[in-house]
């Protein structure tokens, strides 16, 4: 049998992060990860074809090559996934849709094909078997939330590698907190589920061996959700690393209560770790309570940040906008000074939404409150309901937020006051490689000399204050902030001129 697996193409978001892959000849910043992973579930006699259209089109052979075609997306994705069904149900080629998207809505995709709802190691058995005797079902759905202990490693056969800026794993699945906006608890549950640890060094071993070498994103609700079991597979993680001679470096999402475990932290970056995304989300704490973000509202933020950063590793976060508790003053007084005060250069702000399956849909569909589908997009000015600020508020004082942050003075500044907490003298020494110096070349041209006059002063300036300074080791990092920063500015263009 011939199986054609189609990855949508993503909107241009903060998290596409379209214009940062160009700048190290990449064409997407990550592949597919469920694809990839149920492609090794699958029968060793099928032949197999991965298409994602962030790297490569999809043309009609591909499709009239297959027997099913295989889609798996998430809600940025959706029209891009509406398009290749309508391509696929032209050449009556029959389709098997999973992932995010169709957990919180396959009835808008009921004449579609056959769904997985829920997670492949839990439906896969169940699927073959009917495939094998002819009787396929429309719709598989799991029960609950299966134990990982027989997960597979994912087949990075099917991509070239080169395509893309950062390969994607995971440890495990779930989050043990319950932030009402999200639905990652309704996705993958509450309690932490780990993957064996023989599976994951499998997986990261098959991987150096394609000759990959580079930066690995660890796709976790929350890496230390099971921070005993998370605790053992990092530190062999420190082992793996120092054996094959750093080949890899990695992100992945921790809560702010990294701050309060030095021990983990050295861990971390002795282990090749550079960047932490946090979910800061807001500085005011009445809006941290009302999302039940408790872990974030009986502490202080900015000495945490200032930790995380002393310690070596680089936060990122995502702020929201919108909480009924929020006020017009949360704009200026609050949300820009704190992102400026904790240094936190990758600061992603978005509006406020209730995607399906979380704890605030429920609440607002009760209260009649909701208005549209969350579009899953981080750069959508407009809440899908109806929020207790006036709208045209809360829209201008979004927008008034990404135009200062994404500022080149701002910018710059953030830059400097990340650089005097930062201490990269504890990170295992890095060798400066081909795809470094392309990016540095390429960062002196399109920032250095065309990026404008005022973008230009700044990332000059920042180079030289680095270069000049006690922090040297930052260079290459205040570099690749300068490329995420060209990237979150054309998306800010986008936020403002909307």
């Amino acid at each position: 049998m011939n199986i054609l697996l189609v990855y949508p193409e993503f909107l241009d978001t903060f998290w596409s992060w379209k214009k940062n892959v160009k700048f190290v000849g990449k064409k997407a910043a990550f592949p597919p990860p469920g694809l990839l992973l149920i492609a090794r579930m699958l029968p060793e006699s099928w032949n197999l074809k991965l298409v994602d259209l962030n790297v490569n089109q999809l043309e009609n052979k591909d499709i009239e090559w297959a027997d099913k075609v295989f889609i798996s997306a998430m809600i940025t994705q959706k029209d891009s996934t509406n398009e290749i069904i309508a391509q696929c149900k032209k050449l009556s080629r029959p389709v098997v849709l999973g992932g995010p998207i169709f957990e919180i809505g396959s009835d808008k995709f009921l004449d579609a094909g056959c769904f997985f709802i829920g997670e492949a190691e839990d439906i896969i058995c169940e699927f073959l078997e009917d495939v094998n005797n002819g009787a396929q079902k429309r719709i598989y759905k799991g029960n609950g939330f299966p134990d990982l202990v027989n997960s597979k490693t994912s087949m990075w056969s099917l991509i070239d590698h080169r395509d893309y800026a950062s390969m994607i794993m995971q440890i495990g699945r779930g989050c043990p907190y319950g932030c009402t906006f999200c639905n990652v608890a309704g996705i993958n549950g509450r309690v932490p589920r780990l993957r064996p640890e023989r599976v994951f060094f499998a997986e990261l071993e098959e991987l150096y061996e394609t000759g990959f070498r580079g930066a690995i994103l660890l796709a976790d609700d929350n890496v230390i959700g099971n921070k005993a079991k998370a605790l053992v597979i990092l530190s062999q993680l420190v082992n793996w690393q120092k054996e094959h001679n750093y080949p890899f470096e990695f992100t992945a999402e921790f809560p702010i209560t990294l701050a309060d475990d030095p021990e983990l932290m050295d861990v971390l970056v002795v282990a090749g770790f550079r960047k932490v995304f946090l979910g800061l989300e807001t500085p005011n704490r009445a809006s941290l309570l009302e999302c039940g973000k408790l872990q974030n509202a009986n502490r202080d933020m900015v000495a945490c940040v200032r930790k995380i950063q002393e310690h070596g590793l680089i936060p990122m976060s995502g702020f929201i906008v919108g909480f009924d508790s929020d006020s017009p003053d949360n704009f200026d007084n609050q949300m820009i000074n704190f992102i400026q005060e904790t240094g936190i250069v990758i600061a992603m702000v978005g509006v406020l939404q209730a995607p399906p399956g979380s704890k605030l849909y429920v609440k607002l569909e009760i209260e009649g409150r909701l208005l549209n589908a969350a579009s899953g997009n981080n750069t959508d000015c407009e809440p899908n309901f109806a929020p207790k600020m006036p709208k045209e508020r809360l829209i201008q004082g979004y927008k008034r937020i990404i135009k200062t942050i994404y500022s080149p003075n701002k910018y710059y500044e953030r830059i400097r006051k990340f650089l005097e907490n930062y201490n990269p003298s504890g990170r295992p020494k890095k060798k400066f490689s081909m795809s470094d110096f392309k990016a540095l070349m390429m960062a002196n041209l399109w920032i250095g000399l065309l990026g404008g006059l005022k973008v230009s002063y700044y990332y000059w300036k920042s180079l030289f204050y680095v270069i000049f300074s006690k922090k040297r080791r930052a260079f290459a990092d205040v570099v690749a902030l300068h490329i995420y920063g060209a990237h979150l500015r054309e998306i800010a263009k986008g936020i403002r001129d909307s």
